[in-house]
Order: structure tokens, then sequence, then C-alpha cells
């Protein structure tokens, strides 16, 4: 009930300091008095803090569009070598996708779902300045605020319809002195076991049955391929000669068990009393899981603020990244399909071998030579402010960005000899029979120019701010390769050493520029009742004159519920506010840059000049143009709540969004005759919606602190009119599907007698006992016709896209202690096993071996089998076939980082000159759960997914 006794000695003083989270806290001098009584006041604090939006700032509590912001430090906690991957799980309404763990994996980031068929890629804006997310260090953030409804969008207009994330880097704040040091070392390890492949044995049991299944099951060639004394007596035969009876684990021999990684970084701050300087730069290595598998990057950026005078201020900013990616030319992937287990990768004294008539990919992984990719890119910003009265200020801003990248390919031949004699060349590794070199050189140089000028002022209960802007980018990039084939030498990666008469090259180069004017205007009552208006005209280089502008509106509205006396007194209650949007943004980033009109493509062509072959130089249109193409657009509403409650211990924001895309850019059919490639044309719509919650607890116990939150999203794309336009494949994209919607076959388990194959509808006559039961949906008339087809018996099958998306997140504090733990997932998505999980004969994992319908087992053993029969007629009966057979929940809970922490006590750091340490260690993707093959990760379909276990040390000086 707040009573408390405390006993202090005579003639000394005290200073209680009285703090509950959600209240200011207050400090007191006791010693003399008798009795003491504080009454806490509330802390406006959090609805106070500024959060960045498009071209400035404005508090939490004012905002009317819908804008999430994530703090640098929870950035920093996700460990992450990109910057893009750190926001997984993080924010409401943002997916993103990994690519996989590659020591330079980056991942798809989508705000809000699907809305176009083209590029769904939010923009991304640093410090004001368009640019790519992965070319930040993540220990470099201030802070994130995605910007993810038209009311906070629209101000960049033309490429903000799918999204803004404005990154803000970190800079000094007057009279800050420090310099920081940060080291990490760690391990990368598969989350996975890698694929596992059969025993010699088994491969060998299983090859027969294959032959023997697409041959009628004929006995006499059970044993074709392989004799069954040889499958009997094959282990006794390796040990006695493992050349010629050799037993490969392919994936044991290629994948290490783990890759280093390490990061270095380090921070110089000062702040004077006319310039602030905030010096960053890191060093990063990451090994691969295979070898030859190599990330480096060096990252710096320089924030630098001067104050002249009170009227003139300024930013001068520069940063730079310098990555060398390097890989073998054949890399490794769950889905590489090894040889077998019983073809050799090896000789015994280390010769390449054979393989399966030449295909080994370790061979190709360690011998066939190597892929470097360098890029260096720099960029500044330049700014001026100007401040020539109160309220007002004119701003002035210049960006340049310069990138430049070499990229080196080397082939190398790779010879194999006889297990028996090292001097025969037997032949060369597939794909490896020659030695070539490819090199290209990039330069890309953009700019950016903005101007703006802003007002605010307060009328008593009334308060305005009103900004106006105008931006002109240009970008220019150009690229020339080079090549040689048919080396002599397979040592020396250069150009001036190839064959002269097989010599190549090509050089491209391209532009794009944009020219906008931007505007916006918040009127607000009592800081209760607010509405936000905003409007951007931008034109586009990429579209005729006609046709190259288009006007972004938007109006959005808050009602601050809290503040009205009917709820005012409502203790519980420490603000609600009710906000809606609607407004209209564009895209218009389909890859061309010239659709509006028709381009000459050339080449050199042979063509005889009598009887003497000669090269000329041809010419060609090589598109179509469509004049008068121009923009899509998407309208958008929305309308969300934030609350929070018990003094600002509780906090929640939902949110309901949905969003029309019209005159989508899609490559409509023209007649074959022209000769040229469907040209892009505004046409089609697309539908999405969706909704958002975020919910936050945070509070204290005397020395113990604790935080608990959690986000949960969810969206649907669908497609509208697409003027007959349909995109027909495993997934489809066609009027009334959702986006990516799977297409293919209902089933109904497996045939199991040839009387039910007599019986039943077969999408061939090789259909046997142990194929895929296909339904018979529809025919030629509208109802069943007896005979399975793709015209008409293939049916939605439900979409692809992951659904439910979720986050959450614990932190924890006592003392000197600190913990935090961030789970991440996906409630449902249907998910198919790819082709080389389901057709057996592309490779035999053990997880199919004995799961599989078989002549061998009995009824009531194959009515419980889970995969087809095995057969090498893959494209004559019903394996590859997208169906339901092969569809599954792929949702997935993971451990995505887990982190403990402890800072070492002042008085010891400070003998030495320290002003605070921490020690730390992390563990990122360590766990998961999932319907996945055991020896798949839930988001590693297409690559590998890797763990992190990182030891770190922060010393601040």
């Amino acid at each position: 009930d707040g009573s408390f006794e405390l006993t202090v000695p005579d003639g000394e003083v005290h200073i209680l300091i009285f703090s509950f989270v959600g209240y200011l806290s207050q400090e007191i001098e006791v010693g003399t008095k008798n009795i003491v009584e504080v009454s806490l006041k509330e802390d406006e604090k959090s609805l106070e803090e500024v959060v960045v939006v498009g071209y400035g700032t404005q508090k939490k509590s004012d905002l009317t569009g819908a804008v999430s912001q994530i703090k640098g430090d929870l950035v920093a906690e996700r460990n992450t070598i990109q910057l893009s991957q750190a926001l997984q799980g993080t924010v409401p309404g943002v997916m993103v996708t990994r690519t996989g763990s590659e020591p330079n994996g980056s991942g798809t980031i989508r705000i809000r779902g699907i809305t176009t068929i083209g590029t769904s890629d939010p923009l991304v804006i640093i410090d004001g300045v368009p640019g790519s997310i992965n070319r930040v260090n993540p220990n470099d953030v201030e802070s994130i605020s995605v910007l993810k409804d038209a009311a906070s969008a629209s101000i960049y207009g033309s490429r903000a319809a799918a999204g803004v994330i404005l990154v803000t880097t970190k800079r000094a704040s007057k009279g800050h002195l420090s310099l920081d040091y940060n080291y990490e070392y760690g391990i990368e390890r598969l989350t996975k076991a890698p694929p596992q492949e059969v025993s010699a044995k088994d491969y060998m049991r299983v090859y027969n049955e294959n032959f023997w299944n697409d041959n009628g099951n004929n006995p006499q060639f059970e044993y074709t391929l392989f004799r069954k004394d040889l499958i009997d007596n094959y282990p006794q035969l390796n040990r006695e000669d493992p050349d010629k009876y050799p037993i490969t684990n392919w994936f044991d021999l290629i994948l290490r068990k783990n890759a280093p990684r390490q990061s270095h970084n380090v921070n110089f701050t000062v702040g004077g009393e006319h310039i602030r300087t905030k010096a960053a730069i890191d060093y990063s290595k990451i090994g691969g899981m295979y070898p030859g598998r190599n990330f480096d990057r060096i990252t710096f950026r320089v924030n630098n603020d001067f104050t002249i005078n009170k009227k003139i201020s300024g930013v001068v900013d520069i940063n730079g990244i310098h990555a060398l990616n390097e890989r073998p030319r054949t890399t490794v992937t769950p889905n590489t399909i090894p040889p077998g287990v019983i073809y050799p990768a090896l000789w015994s004294d280390g010769r390449v071998a054979e393989g399966l008539s030449g295909a080994n990919p370790y061979a190709q992984l360690t011998h066939g030579g190597f892929v470097k990719n360098r890029e260096n890119t720099f960029s500044g910003r330049l700014g001026l402010d100007f401040k020539p009265f109160a309220g007002f200020k004119v701003s002035g801003m210049f960006a340049p960005t310069l990138t430049f990248t070499n990229d080196k390919d080397f082939s190398k031949k790779v010879p194999y000899t006889s297990y028996d004699n090292p001097d025969y060349i037997v032949g060369y590794v597939q794909g490896y029979a020659t030695t070539n070199l490819a090199e290209g050189r990039g330069e890309s140089i953009s700019h950016i120019s903005q101007f703006l000028a802003n007002y605010s002022r307060e009328f008593g209960v009334h308060s305005l701010e009103a900004m106006a802007g105008y931006e002109n980018y240009y970008s220019n990039s150009q690229s020339i390769t080079a090549t040689r084939n048919n080396y002599e030498l397979t040592s020396f990666p250069y150009l001036n050493l190839g064959n002269a008469n097989y010599q190549y090259n090509s050089g491209s180069a391209n532009e794009l520029a944009y020219r906008s004017w931007f505007a916006r205007a918040i009127y607000s009552y009592k800081n209760r009742y607010s509405i936000q208006l905003n409007g951007r005209h931008d034109a586009s280089s990429r579209f005729a004159k006609p046709y190259r502008g288009a006007f972004f509106p938007s109006i959005s509205a808050g009602w601050v519920i809290s503040d009205e006396a009917f709820i005012s007194g409502a203790t519980w209650l420490s603000f609600l506010k009710l906000r809606s949007s609607w407004g209209v943004l564009g895209n218009e980033r389909i890859g061309d840059n010239y659709p509006y009109q028709s381009t000459i493509g050339f080449s050199t062509s042979s063509v005889y000049r009598g009887s003497t072959p000669i090269s000329l130089q041809a010419a060609a249109v090589n598109r179509y143009a469509i004049p008068n193409i121009s923009w899509e657009t998407t309208e958008t509403y929305d309308i969300g709540l934030d609350a929070s409650f018990f003094s600002n211990r509780l906090s929640l924001v939902l949110d309901y969004y949905k969003k029309t895309t019209r005159d989508m850019l899609l490559e409509l059919e023209i007649p074959k005759y022209i000769g040229l490639a469907n040209p892009n044309q505004n046409a089609g719509k697309m539908f999405t919606k969706g909704w958002e919650i975020e919910a936050g607890w945070n509070d204290r116990i005397g020395s113990f602190a604790y935080g608990v939150s959690l986000n949960l999203t969810d969206s649907r794309s669908i497609m509208g009119d697409l003027k007959g336009t349909q995109f027909i494949d495993d997934q489809v994209k066609l009027e009334g599907s959702e986006f990516n919607e799977w297409y293919g076959y209902k089933t109904n388990g497996l045939f199991h007698t040839q009387e039910d194959v007599d019986n039943s509808p077969v999408i061939n006559p090789n259909v046997r006992p142990g194929d895929i039961k296909l339904l018979d949906i529809s025919g030629p008339s509208g109802s069943p016709d007896g005979r399975i087809s793709p015209e008409y018996d293939r049916v939605l099958l439900g979409g692809s896209l992951p659904r439910y998306l979720y986050g959450g997140n614990i932190k924890l504090s006592y003392k000197n202690f600190d913990f935090s733990a961030f789970v991440q997932g996906v409630g449902f998505q249907n998910v198919s096993l790819p082709v080389r999980w389901t057709w057996p004969m592309t490779r035999i994992p053990e997880l199919y071996n004995g799961n599989y319908w078989s002549h061998y087992k009995t009824d009531e053993e194959n009515k419980a089998a889970l995969y087809p029969r095995v057969s090498s007629n893959y494209q004559q009966n019903n394996y590859p076939n997208i169906s339901d057979f092969w569809l599954f929940n792929g949702a997935y809970l993971r451990l995505k980082n887990i982190t403990a922490g402890y800072t070492i006590p002042e008085k010891v750091t400070s003998r030495i000159g320290v002003k605070r340490a921490r020690v730390y260690g992390t563990a990122t993707d360590a766990f998961s759960l999932s319907r996945y093959p055991k020896d798949r990760d839930p988001e590693g379909s297409e690559n590998f997914i890797t763990s992190s276990y990182v030891f770190g040390v922060s010393v601040n000086f």
C-alpha cells in the first residue's frame, strides 16, 4: 500500500529515488524529515517519442498513419550481417523471406502482402537518400520506420506502392565523447543435418526395383542392374577394394561441420559546441558451409552535424562499403543431386574420380574454379538548414552515390583418371572440359537533390505544420564484360593469357530519372483531433512525356478519445486513439527503362561475300513500343486503433487495411507474326486485404525489469480482371485466384490394385498400382468425362504465400544481468514438396527408403505407404504433377534469437579506464518446430539455413 519505514543515522543525509514504469522518477532528500509523502506524476514520454516519417519527424501521439518503428538496439541484438534479415518477425505487416544462410544471404521484404505481379520490393530511404537496406551495418542503425499505409507513404508517391522503409543512422549529441569497441566471434552450423542418402545396399536394391517396375515386374528383370550377390556382399567388397567398390557419403564429403564468423566494430563519438561527429567502421567475415565460400565486408560511416549560428546548421555525411563475395563455380544446396553412394568422388590416393560418368559434384566444387564478386560503394550527403524566423525552416540537400563492381568467373578444366592408372585421363568432369575466364566491370552513379520548406506554429488550441518540397533523382549505369576461352593453363585467371581466337566482349549503359513536387499539411485541435493531407506529383523518364507525370494524394485523420471528458476519468486508460486513412500510391518498376519507345539491338552476324564468310554489324528492332504506358496505381484504405493502459505498461495497436491495384503492368499477348516479345501494358487489377495486431507489456519490480511483446498479421491477395491474361504453371495468377496459388490435381491416395487402375480415370496408359490416384473433376461438357486431363481436371489448391505471420519478444534484466529471447514463425502455409523430393529416382533420400509403395510389401503395408512406387518414367506417370498429395502445412515456430549478457560493474572497469564493459552470448535460429521432413528447414527448401552461436565483448571508453 506504499508505506515504508527507514532508519537513518543522525546527521546523515540520504537520497531516496522513487520510480515506477509509466511515471516520472522523483529524488527526495531524507535525514531531517520524519514523514515523507510522495505522489508520482504520469510520464507522457512514450507518447512524446519522436517517430521518423517521410521528410521529417512526428510525435508518436500525433501519427494518423500506420507507422511502425524499431529501435536500433533491437536491430543489433539480432546479430545479422544483412540488415534485411533483422526485420524478420519484428514488425507487424512485414514479411521477410530468407533466400538462405549463404554468407551474404539477404531477405526478400514484403510490406502488407503482394500488390502487383511486378516488383513488390519496398522503397528504402537511408538518412533521406534512396539506397539498399543491406548496405547499412546493423550496428549503425538508430531506428527503422516502416510506412505501411497510403497516409504515411504517399509522400513518396510513385515508388511507394509496396511500402517504404526509413533507416536512420546514429549521430553524435552535444557533450558526448566516447570510444566504443565491439568484438564478436562465433560459428555457423546447419539447422538441419544434410539430406542423408540410403546405404549402398539399399541404393542398388531400390534401383533394381525401379528398373523392374518400369519393365512390367517380369521376374527375369528383378536383378538386371545389380546382381543379388553383389548387393549382399557389397560392404565386404568395399573393405577389400574401396576403389572398385566405393561407398561415398557425398554430403559429408562436401559440407563442413561448421563455419567461422567474426566481426570488429569501432565507434568514435565527439559532440562539441559547433561540430558533432559520429564515426564508425566495421569489419565482418563469414565462412561458408562448403570449401571456397566466404564473405568479407568493410563498412564505414562518418556522420557530421555542424552549427554555424542560431539560424544556420547542416550535415556532412560520408559512408561506404567494400564487399568481397567468393564462392566455387558449383554451389551446394539441399537439392544438390549426388551421383549415388556407390560412385567414387576420389580414389584412395586422393585423385579425382569419375563419379557417375563424369558427374562428380565434389570435384566440381573443389577443383572447378571460382567466382569472385567485388563491390565498392561510396555515398555522401551534404545538407544545409536555414531558420530565418521561429517556426520556419528551409533545407537543401545533395547526395551522390557511386558504385563500382568487379566480377571474375574462372572455370577450370578438371580431368579424372582411371583408378588403376594415374597417367590415363579417362575424361573430364561434367561442365569442366575447358578452362575459361569471364570478367566484368560495372559502375553506376546516382545523385539526388532536394529542397524542403517547413513551417510549424501553434495558435492557442490550434497547431499547424506544413511542408513543401522538390526532389530530383538521376542515375546512370554502365558495364563491360570480356571473355576468353580454351586456356592452356588452369592457374592463371587473367585475360591476357587466354586464347586470342576465343575472345569476346560486350558493353551496355542505361539511365533513369525522377522529378517530384510534394507537400504535406497537418492540422491539430487541442492535440485531440488531427487531420493530415499529403500530395506528390512524380514524373518518370520511363514514360513518354504526355504520360510521364502522375499525382498521388492521401488524407488521414486521428481522434484521441482518451482526452474526451466522458472517458478521461478512467484511471486504467492511459491513451486511446482512433485513426483512419485513404490514399493512392504508384509503381513503375518493370525492369525496363524505355518501354514507351522502340529500341534497336545490335549484334555481329556471319554472312558470305561470294564464297568468303565475313562478320558484319547487324541491327534489328527488339522491342514493341507502347507509347501510352504509364503508372500502376494502388488505392489504400486503413483504419487503426492505438491504445495503452495501466500507466502505459500495456500497449496495443490494431489495423485493418484494404488495397486495390489498377492499371497493373502486364505482358499482354501480341500477334506472333510481329516477331517481338510481349510488351508491358497497363491492364489488370489486384485486391489485397489484411489486418495486424501488436501488443506489449513493460514493467519493473525493484531491480527486476521485464518486457513482453507480440505481433500477428495476415493478408490475402486476390487477382482481379487480367484482360484475359493467365499465368499458368504449378502456381498460377488468374482472375479469382490468390497470387501464386497452387494449381493442380485433387487426389485420393494411391492405386493399390490393377483392378482399381482399370476402373478409374487415369492420366495415361502407363499408370500402375502404386501410382497416385488423381480425381476426375470435369471435362469438355463441364462434368467428369472419365479421363484425367490438364485442361479440365486441374483446380486451385490454395494459396502458396505464408499466412498468420507472428513474432514475439521477451526482455529481462536484473541488476547487471540481461536476457532476451525472440520467436518468429508462420501460422499456416500451403507447401509442396519439390519434384526433387518427390521423384524418387532423382536421388534416394533415407526418409524415402522403406516408406514407398512396393511389390515387396503386403497389402496392409502398402496402404500405409507415404510415397508412390519407384519409377524412372516420371514424364509418363504423375509423380511431378502438382497435386494435393504433395501439399502440407508448412507452419513453423522458430526460436529466432536468444541472448544473455552481463555488464561488469563500473567500479571494476574504471580501474583500467573503461567506462562500461559487457560480455554476452547469443544464439540465432537455434531451434524450430514444423512438419517439414527431418532434413529440411522450414525456410530452406532451396538453400541451407544455418544457426549462429556468437560470443561478444562490448567495451566503452
